[in-house]
């Protein structure tokens, strides 16, 4: 062994116990800490060509890379969907790397037992009945993917042929129909080979994200063959539902295949105000939800349900000898993309067993109140108004004058010491995206980051002419 290997080995309890006060200096910080620090990259360095030891790359990283680094697993940071690391989810991610499990085969099976535990955990938390089954994947992109693979082979079964066996062109032309899709949804499609131009985009209501039932079903009776349709359980911009059921019954009378995004959508379920809004999750034949969102798990974590197993395994099985067969319960091998990878499952196991849905409900319900607290505030700052209504964790708002891109991103850069937002287009207008999801995010946190957006609208420079 390496000298210093082996030196790293010995004094193994004390480095951890030195990463640990390290870890635990960083996340006492984060209150204080600049969202979005001003910093420009480090300059590169060589490669080392002497070893110096776990101890020594901690300072290097301390000085050159940690001041750099977002407070994204703060509660201010609220650009895209972001959750933060719950301390459970942080002590099974630390367990994960220490137990170091391959989980996608039954030769060595606990860490599969584990993820089924923890996927049957999720199914219970947002209302599904035991026609899903699941596994995790890395995040709403290739759970959407992973969906759309099984749809692709569900469109091959219905014209007699198998996309996976014989490849996408024994299809023909495909038409995949939503309201409002993500933009993994035609990276998927992209990926799958059925192309970003089978992804046709449907009427929606009146001032809504909401797929337009009529239009949907005059947009069906138009489709020659089998389709899959994507429904949405909250939009990126305005968390904006379609009409779950109704879509459900459409896919009874016209028989495509119903995928339900609802990467953080889904959370609403948890609580009881705001449940109704995904009525008729249960009803999707797939189905996305990110964890690493309002679950607040470490990045990259999110789970696919489908009620065809059977298909998905026919689409990601993988034929060798030192492989597990198929049989009635496939290995994890045999239903992802991922032939290697963590065992992400124990993170989420460790929050739902320490929290419970008690204590996921909470948190839900907390963000949705900050976000309505904020939401209240960007309607009383002159200036400045809302794009659509509060539905659940996101506010959607613009400058009332001269809304360009270019302003709306000073103001968004005159709030990054104290809070980051993404920016957005709703309808055509640009506007700015607060998202909460974050188990740390407090109504103290809502009031700094509303007066710190008073304050960057007042100084921001007005528009010329």
């Amino acid at each position: 062994m390496h000298p210093q290997l082996a030196a790293d080995l010995d004094r193994l309890p004390d480095l951890l116990e030195v990463t640990r006060r390290h870890a635990v200096t960083f996340l006492d910080g984060l209150a204080k800490a600049p969202v979005v620090p001003d910093r420009p990259a480090p300059r590169a360095v060589p490669l080392p060509e002497e070893a110096a030891g776990l101890q020594a790359a901690l300072r290097d990283f301390a000085a050159r890379w940690e001041p750099g680094l977002s407070a994204s697993a703060g509660p201010r940071y609220l650009g895209f969907v972001t959750g933060g690391v719950t301390p459970a989810a942080l002590a099974g991610d630390w367990l994960t790397a220490t137990v170091d499990q391959n989980a996608m085969s039954s030769l060595d099976a606990t860490g599969q037992h584990l993820e089924r535990e923890t996927v049957g955990w999720l199914r219970d938390l947002f209302g599904l009945s035991d026609g899903h089954h699941g596994a995790l994947v890395s995040g709403a992109t290739m759970s959407n993917t992973v969906g759309l693979a099984i749809a692709r082979e569900w469109l091959g079964e219905r014209l007699g042929v198998s996309p996976a066996e014989d490849g996408v062109a024994a299809l023909g032309t495909v038409r995949v129909l939503s309201g409002s899709p993500h933009s993994s949804v035609a990276k998927g499609l992209s990926m799958l080979g059925l192309g970003r131009a089978a992804l046709r985009t449907v009427a929606t209501l009146p001032g809504r994200e909401a797929v337009d039932p009529e239009a949907l079903e005059r947009a069906l009776r138009e489709t020659d063959g089998p389709c899959v349709v994507v429904a949405n359980a909250g939009t990126v911009n305005t968390v904006d539902f379609d009409d779950l059921r109704a879509l459900a019954a459409l896919r009874d009378r016209y028989g495509f295949w119903l995928h339900i995004d609802a990467a953080f959508g889904a959370f609403a379920a948890l609580s009881p105000e705001h449940a109704h809004l995904v009525d008729g999750l249960d009803l999707a034949d797939s189905l996305c939800v990110d964890l690493h969102k309002w679950l607040n798990v470490p990045y990259d974590s999110a789970v696919q349900f489908t009620r065809r197993r059977d298909l998905q395994a026919r689409v990601f099985q993988n034929a060798a000898a030192y492989l597990g067969p198929l049989g009635e319960h496939p290995d994890l091998v045999h239903l992802t993309p991922e032939n290697s990878r963590r065992m992400r499952a124990l993170a989420a196991w460790f929050t739902l067993r320490a929290y419970g849905r008690d204590g996921h409900r909470e948190i839900v319900e907390r963000c949705v109140a900050c976000a309505h607290t904020l939401g209240a505030a960007v309607e009383a700052v002159e200036g400045l108004c809302l794009l659509a209504p509060v539905r659940l964790n996101v506010v959607c708002f613009t400058l009332t004058e001269s809304p360009t891109a270019e302003r709306l991103a000073a103001l968004a850069d005159g709030l990054a010491a104290e809070a980051f937002l993404t920016p957005t287009v709703l309808a055509g207008r640009p506007a700015l995206r607060a998202a909460f999801s974050n188990w740390r995010t407090t109504q103290a946190d809502t009031r700094r980051i509303a007066a710190a957006l008073e304050r960057a609208v007042r100084e921001l420079p007005r528009p010329r002419g």
